[in-house]
């Protein structure tokens, strides 16, 4: 098939989400479909997210959009994202009555929430919620976040899990060749993420816990972070083998988030080797219980002591049913809706047109007119 995607969220960003777009277009193009990526690292004019300047947005892409869409002539259309060429592309699909499918990766809302508290939540998810609904199909993580959207208003829900490279995350990589947390005192608690608010990663440094706590990442909180917590290592950012050696070299991996759908270095974490600690939220509880993987509690100091006493093997065990073929199977299956698309965008584009100027509308009268003389002659 001739799949589109459009994202708001791709390289060169570093985070849960490019890695699962990624790693499903690499495997979709393994099989043989043909498939295109618009992004905002396509060479367009972006500027930065307010708050969050690494991540950057394209704005002004709406016309080289149109072009590329009518060029390629896709089968099936993914939008990914809620950001402004996620918007265009769902322009551009109800204005041509094409189906579409979007994927829902993170609390948008509660992440605007937690930057700007001033916005209500029910704001923001009347935006998102009127995104999602306008498609064929939105792929959710988790059964617990189909259930979380379902009550917020949301439709045509589908789980879609996420996977995890266990060629790359995996317990060989343990003091391969040396410890990377050589010299500091364990227990070593870690967290791999983007160092924002909306981790909740100070409940997770204000923990009394023995040993070091070490965050591996960057993000806008970084610096704060760093001047509040002198006893934290804050390692930046890791890729790749680097990554994978900063999750088997220590001892459990705490997960504070509660504004994550899924948390993919969970199961990173896992096939790494290592246990992990979280709240029982929408994404950890989908994961965790039962898993003998990690401890979920309310009160988080507890889940990471108690999961420093879990076997390591029982989480690479677990993390071995998440594979990106069967993510990618789900995906596929899930890409082409049956729905009729509404076409109400163009109706509601004419009338405010002719509303908003009366001059089309007595210019489109003369014309009338006009032809109806030439053809009474």
């Amino acid at each position: 098939m001739k799949i589109l995607l459009v994202t708001d969220a791709w390289h060169p960003q570093v985070n849960g989400v490019v890695r699962t777009l990624d790693q499903t277009v690499a495997h979709l193009r393994a099989r043989g479909h043909e498939v295109e990526v618009i992004a905002p690292s396509d060479g367009y004019f972006t500027l930065p997210l307010p708050t969050y300047p690494d991540i950057r947005l394209a704005p002004f892409a709406y016309n080289d959009v149109k072009r590329r869409m009518i060029a390629f002539g896709p089968e099936a259309i993914h939008i990914a994202t809620e950001g402004p060429l996620g918007q265009m592309a769902k322009m551009l699909c109800h204005k041509w009555a094409m189906p579409f499918t979007t994927s829902y990766h993170t609390k948008f809302p509660e992440y605007i929430k937690a930057r700007m508290p001033i916005i209500p939540l029910s704001w923001s998810y009347r935006f998102v919620r009127g995104f999602h609904n306008a498609g064929g199909r939105t792929m959710v993580t988790t059964p617990s976040m189909v259930a979380f959207l379902q009550a917020r208003g949301f439709t045509r829900l589908a789980p879609w899990a996420r996977g995890v490279d266990t060629v790359l995350f995996n317990p060989d990589k343990k003091q391969a060749p040396e410890d990377v947390y050589a010299g500091l005192k364990r227990p070593i608690w870690v967290n791999v993420g983007r160092i924002a608010v909306e981790k909740n990663l100070k409940t997770f440094l204000d923990l009394d816990l023995p040993g070091t706590k070490v965050i591996v990442g960057d993000g806008p909180q970084l610096a704060e972070l760093k001047r509040s917590y002198s006893d934290v290592v804050f390692t930046g950012s890791k890729f790749e083998t680097e990554l994978a050696r900063h999750f088997a070299d220590a001892d459990v991996f705490v997960f504070p988030s509660k504004t994550d759908t899924f948390g993919l270095v969970i199961i990173e974490a896992m096939a790494s080797g290592l246990p992990v600690a979280a709240y029982p939220v929408s994404g950890p509880v989908d994961i965790i219980p039962g898993s003998k993987a990690g401890i979920v509690d309310e009160d988080l100091r507890r889940a990471c002591l108690d999961a420093a006493e879990l076997n390591p093997a029982d989480a690479i065990t677990h993390a071995e049913k998440y594979s990106w073929e069967a993510v990618t199977d789900v995906f596929f299956d899930l890409l082409t809706p049956q729905y009729r698309p509404r076409k109400r965008w163009r109706r509601v584009r004419r009338v405010t047109r002719l509303a908003a100027s009366p001059y089309h509308a007595i210019k489109k009268g003369v014309r009338k007119t006009l032809q109806a003389l030439r053809g009474s002659r």
